[in-house]
């Protein structure tokens, strides 16, 4: 009888950059501290920078408390940031991070791209714009893909990896395998606008944005009726102010361009985005928010 093959134990790139520290970047490199690789993270000024040296600092902290084989000094030890992507010279992975908007993130992916080696693979954590319309300028088209984290970053089992026309079969299995390492579990989804998790979420918290502005019921209503109802674990409302309601207006007027008016932003929304009540990170949305930012 042969021996049963062990399965294959999966490996974090050696060295990855992270390009936007926000909450999302942060969660994003924390998670690759903690899987053992390297990491930097670039910020467009070093005052940002030291900002997103604070938020990830905190959350190795909290890790440390929570895990006691997790050694905070050598965690601390393979994280950096700066302002420069020549610090991405060396990198086997970069994320893109930076908000849900495309000519930023054109503009961010070409800066990215200038900087790494040819070998190193090239993501967009884009949540709804085609990763083959980003894919048209890049150098390395076929080294290039969407790697969709969801936030909170630590909290969250899933990674979409999206694969545009061009995407090297070779990288969408080490992506396979990149995530598996995170211990999170990675879906691959064709390019497509709002791919599944964007497009089926975004759905939904806008009928509850509707049913809200109509009335129909409270915030905490509304949210009761999915998770109690239909044992979602968070309801839509609740969702939204954890992505942030100027995220999911971005990624609704991206839906919208492609699919028309059943992704149409209700009045609701862009008057509270307008007002700066973006949800969590904000302070206030359609919930209320004490905890630190």
């Amino acid at each position: 009888m042969s021996e049963r093959s062990e399965p294959p134990v999966e490996i974090a790139p050696a060295r990855v950059g992270v390009l936007g520290g926000g909450r999302m970047g942060a969660g994003i490199a924390h998670a690759f501290l903690l899987s053992g690789s390297r990491v930097t993270v670039i910020e467009r000024d070093q005052q940002s920078a030291d900002a997103a040296a604070h938020r990830v600092g905190d959350s190795i902290r909290r890790s440390v408390d929570r895990d006691d084989t997790l050694d905070d000094t050598t965690l601390r030890s393979r994280f950096t940031t700066g302002t420069d992507v020549t610090a991405f010279s060396d990198c086997d992975l970069v994320v893109e991070a930076v908000p849900e908007d495309r000519v930023l993130k054109a503009h961010a992916l070409a800066r990215a791209e200038s900087a790494m080696p040819a070998h190193a693979v090239l993501a967009s954590n884009t949540s709804s714009i085609s990763i083959d319309d980003l894919a048209a300028d890049r150098l390395r088209p076929a080294q290039f893909l969407g790697l969709h984290f969801f936030n909170p970053v630590p909290a969250s089992a899933l990674v979409e990896i999206v694969h545009g026309t061009a995407t090297s079969r070779d990288v969408i299995e080490s992506a396979r395998g990149w995530i598996a390492a995170l211990g999170k579990t990675p879906i691959a989804v064709r390019d497509s606008p709002g791919f599944a998790s964007s497009r089926l979420g975004v759905v939904l918290g806008l009928e509850a944005i509707r049913m809200l502005e109509e009335g129909v019921a409270s915030a905490e209503d509304i949210d009761a009726a999915m998770t109690l109802g239909y044992r979602h674990p968070i309801g839509p409302l609740r969702t939204t102010d954890i992505v942030g309601l100027d995220v999911r207006l971005g990624i609704a007027e991206e839906l919208e361009r492609s699919f028309g008016e059943r992704f149409a932003p209700p009045a609701l929304l862009r008057r509270m985005v307008a007002e700066g009540t973006l949800g969590r990170k904000s302070g206030r949305g359609f919930y209320e928010w004490n905890e630190e930012r």
